[in-house]
């Protein structure tokens, strides 16, 4: 497996992460929403639209349901 292909995978993972917790934060009530917006990953919370990285969004979604367990 090339490096590019290798580097695909690696994304697409992390998608699949981003969007599982996101779905599990909304299901749990935590978020509004969440989704991909201009190379950013946003987070409607509280009333407010929130953008970060897509690591940032994966640690502040795995926080976010770690409290609320």
């Amino acid at each position: 497996m090339d490096e590019e292909m290798m580097q695909r995978e690696v994304e697409a993972m992390s998608i699949n992460r981003l969007n599982e917790l996101g779905n599990r934060a909304i299901q749990a009530g935590l978020i509004a929403g969440h989704g991909y917006y201009q190379g950013q990953y946003e987070l409607l919370h509280q009333g407010n639209s929130v953008l970060l990285s897509p690591e940032e969004a994966e640690n502040y979604l795995e926080n976010l349901l770690h409290k609320a367990a």
